[in-house]
């Protein structure tokens, strides 16, 4: 999860906004005499943004984006007093988001040759090798049910190819829009993919057309919105996300699948002054969207960190060099995936066993899925790509479609996002809160090895770089409730 890169905040789009969202205020030439610097500044929960908003233009800052809904404005200013300046009647907290942008955890990609579509029209070309999907037993839900198309899942991340012959008609394009900067632009142009293939690949694991091209997803028969969070550097902002959850939870998404994390920091520690806001901010956001209906599903992470006993962070940040920080506590979380009612999914390999990479954590896993292992049946550093998981991809070098391997709990992620679709699509009306306790119910329970967890005793970090243990009993800290199963979803 390491990018020794530090990048800067990508300009903000001054395009179409959506509902709740609006433009505001000028740049001020007072403000002139420092770098062109983001905010988050927080309005006291529940009360109006207009005094906020006030403080934002007396101390020379633009509002760019305004959240009403929770009572967050996304501010640009160049006055470098602007947070002391703000701060105030109306005010709860601020900070700038300057050097907060999280590296996507792309992963290497490997790419397949074009599917022959003729080799046998009864099936998808490519699904031969895609073992993830017998493992949720998907053959037999799809005798069932394959979705309904007014289930719409947000896919919050670098946004998907509209043009893949696998997705062009799974993507609900008037509920799609890019939220870099924290704010949106609902052109089609803005919500593809620029710099990552990222969000195709997990777009594809959710929906991916059944239609003899080349693979399945789960949930085929309900629809997919791109809601880009990623920018063109390839990070993620605060400011992005909670635009994006916003979005999902006003334009009538159920779900959203976040393959991410936000804060270069992998734990956001709340009793920090710097990320407090963040947190504050983000669980607004997400609390909102879980009152609009919407069931948030979120990765563990690639660390094998053990996300119920924090101590320590020697990885963060993930865009510079990393800094050791010890004796953290419980109020430093993942997010999104720590935030109350959000599903934390973790990952297995094809041998169902937990993945090398993933993060676990009794009582803060809920389920597990298939996100890839090529490494476990090698026992070495080599990797065996199929043992990946196969979704759409795109080559955002070349601009073109196809297919290939990932892994990851950011390919986990998108089973449990597809499975609780394919879920809801067979028992509709579901609150986020029901669907999630459904989603654990109908899981294959899993029991934790035996010993301390050592999957991979040869690779170049180390002989114990993987070691993990694991702890509880038909629900715990590596499989959660278990396996997601499709079939157990839906009869």
């Amino acid at each position: 999860m390491k990018n020794l890169r530090r990048k800067t905040l990508a300009g903000a789009s001054a395009a179409a906004l959506g509902a709740g969202l609006a433009l505001t205020g000028v740049p001020s030439p007072a403000a002139a005499g420092g770098p062109d610097t983001s905010y988050l500044v927080l309005a006291p929960q529940g009360a109006s943004t207009g005094k906020a908003a006030a403080r934002v233009a007396a101390a020379d800052g633009t509002v760019v984006a305004s959240y009403d809904q929770i009572g967050v404005l996304v501010v640009r200013s160049t006055n470098p007093a602007f947070a002391a300046q703000v701060a105030g009647a109306g005010v709860q907290s601020v900070a700038s988001t300057a050097g907060l942008g999280t590296a996507l955890d792309e992963g290497e990609t490997v790419e397949v040759a074009t599917p022959d579509a003729t080799a046998d029209p009864t099936r998808e070309p490519l699904y031969g090798q895609q073992w993830d999907m017998d493992m949720i037993h998907l053959p037999q839900a799809h005798a069932v049910t394959t979705g309904r198309p007014d289930v719409v899942v947000g896919v919050l991340d670098s946004g998907i190819s509209s043009s893949h012959p696998d997705l062009a008609t799974q993507i609900a394009k008037d509920r799609s829009t890019s939220c870099v900067g924290g704010v949106t632009d609902t052109a089609e142009a803005a919500w593809n993919p620029t710099t990552s293939d990222h969000g195709t690949h997990v777009a594809g694991t959710i929906a991916a057309a059944v239609n003899g091209v080349g693979v399945t997803g789960i949930a085929p028969g309900v629809k997919v919105a791109a809601v880009k969070v990623v920018n063109d550097d390839g990070y993620i902002f605060p400011e992005a996300a909670v635009c994006g959850f916003l979005w999902a939870a006003d334009h009538g998404m159920r779900l959203t699948n976040n393959s991410y994390y936000i804060d270069p920091w992998e734990l956001n520690c709340r009793n920090d002054a710097r990320q407090r806001p963040v947190w504050q901010a983000v669980q607004r956001a997400i609390r909102y969207s879980q009152s609009k209906g919407v069931l948030n599903v979120a990765s563990a992470g690639n660390s094998n960190y053990d996300l119920a006993h924090k101590i320590t962070d020697t990885g963060s940040p993930n865009n510079g060099t990393p800094e050791d920080r010890a004796n953290l506590t419980n109020a430093c979380l993942d997010l999104p995936a720590e935030v109350p009612g959000v599903v934390t999914v973790a990952a297995v390999g094809p041998t169902g066993e937990k993945s090398y990479y993933s993060s676990y954590g009794q009582g803060v896993i809920d389920v597990t899925a298939p996100g890839g292992d090529t490494r476990f049946r090698t026992q070495g550093a080599r990797s065996t790509s199929t043992d990946g998981i196969l979704s759409t991809t795109f080559n955002t070098v070349t601009r073109t479609n196809g297919w290939g391997y990932k892994q990851g709990t950011s390919m986990s992620g998108p089973h449990a996002t597809g499975v609780a679709a394919l879920a809801l699509s067979a028992h509709p009306g579901m609150t986020p809160g029901q669907l999630s306790s459904f989603l654990e119910r109908m899981a294959v329970a899993k029991s934790c090895p035996s010993g301390v967890y050592n999957p991979v005793p040869l690779i170049p970090t180390g002989p114990n770089a993987y070691d993990a243990t694991c702890s509880g009993g038909n629900r715990n800290g590596f499989y959660g409730a278990g396996v997601v199963d499709a079939y157990n979803a839906v009869r």
